[in-house]
């Protein structure tokens, strides 16, 4: 007797085989030379916040609370990962030897950080917790670009004032030169790079949704008190999906400092934790190969509209309007679920005639 494949463990399959298809089809369309530099230039970023908007999607979607904490946690993994490559850049000169070294670094800095702000955070709930959250990113984001880090042969020089307060030697190089930030990082982030960590991404995310302490999770998410009747332990699991979370965010952090020259904390303003929200919204709160659609498609659609400059934020906003319609509304998804399920029907009847039309002969 065949073992019956759960609908979830199907779904993760099917995500794993488009996400397979995707990156062969881009692998083509670059080696055939299809493919314009904008859009190359897109590739990594894609990657990178479709990470980010897998494991937002894992509290959000998963715990059920709100975080907007992910600019921070990306912030955090991608300067301890650039502090980490240009202090050794000379040292480890083979790529794919300090690059994985700088993901490592990268993602336990920032999950490090998760459990730290977790511990006392995660007692809050809701609209406390999304503002908690939003304020750590922000602290995070105005330390980094306050920081003047450098090293000589006395060893390592920190100050939150200015570059003269470091008083490095000759032989002294600077690592963080406040807000003007860190610029020299090597180029080791690439598309194939990324595309493999996105996978690996995806399939932490699935199995940890179908393990036994995913499981425990989601029954925090739709009853707690419940769940802590029973005897769970709220607080430990609150700690690991938002550690785990932050380890996440802090890759994609990684791929992001390593995919240009010059990296400021700026970038990791509360705009970009807003962005990644937007985009487990629009996939669908809980969605993990919805999320990785919406970070694909609103990544790519700004770039698609500069040739209609002076709409290109009307139609951006359209779309954002009508894809929340859309996934919004229970019955627009049951017409789209139902008519897929007609169109996947046609396939097996198509399938089943030539079986007994051989059967009859």
């Amino acid at each position: 007797m065949k073992k019956k494949i759960s609908p979830m463990t199907r779904k993760s399959f099917v995500t794993y085989g488009l996400l397979v298809l995707a990156f062969i089809a881009v692998e083509i369309l670059l080696n055939t030379g299809n493919i314009s530099s904008m859009m190359k230039g897109l590739l990594v970023p894609i990657c990178v916040y479709s990470i980010l908007a897998v494991s937002l999607n894992l509290t959000v979607g998963i715990l059920g609370e709100l975080s907007l904490g992910q600019a921070g946690f990306m912030c955090i993994g991608a300067y301890s990962s650039a502090i980490f490559s240009n202090m050794v850049k000379e040292t480890i000169t083979e790529p794919m030897i300090r690059f994985p070294l700088a993901i490592l670094v990268g993602g336990i800095f920032a999950a490090i950080f998760g459990l730290l702000i977790g511990i006392p955070v995660l007692r809050l709930r809701g609209d406390y917790l999304a503002i908690v959250t939003l304020a750590f990113g922000e602290i995070i984001k105005n330390v980094f670009a306050a920081l003047y880090i450098g090293y000589d042969s006395a060893g390592l020089h920190i100050s939150l004032k200015s570059q003269g307060d470091l008083k490095l030697a000759a032989d002294g190089k600077m690592v963080i030169n406040g807000a003007l930030g860190i610029s020299g990082t090597p180029n080791d982030s690439t598309f194939e790079i990324a595309a493999v960590i996105l996978l690996i991404t995806v399939i932490i995310a699935y199995n940890f949704v179908n393990s036994r302490t995913g499981r425990a999770v989601m029954s925090i998410r739709d009853n707690r008190i419940a769940a802590e009747s029973v005897g769970l332990n709220i607080t430990k699991y609150k700690l690991i999906t938002f550690g785990l979370t932050a380890f996440l965010a802090g890759i994609a952090g990684v791929l992001y400092s390593h995919n240009f020259y010059s990296l400021q904390a700026s970038k990791f303003d509360y705009n970009m934790s807003i962005l990644v929200l937007v985009f487990v919204v629009l996939g669908g709160i809980g969605s993990i190969r919805g999320s990785i659609i919406a970070a694909s498609v609103l990544t790519l659609l700004p770039e698609l509209l500069r040739s209609v400059n002076k709409y290109r934020m009307l139609m951006y906003a359209i779309v954002l309007i009508v894809m929340m319609i859309c996934t919004s509304n229970a019955t627009i998804r049951g017409f789209f679920v139902r008519n897929a399920q007609k169109f996947i029907s046609l396939f097996k009847k198509n399938k089943a005639q030539p079986e007994a039309v051989k059967e009859g002969e």
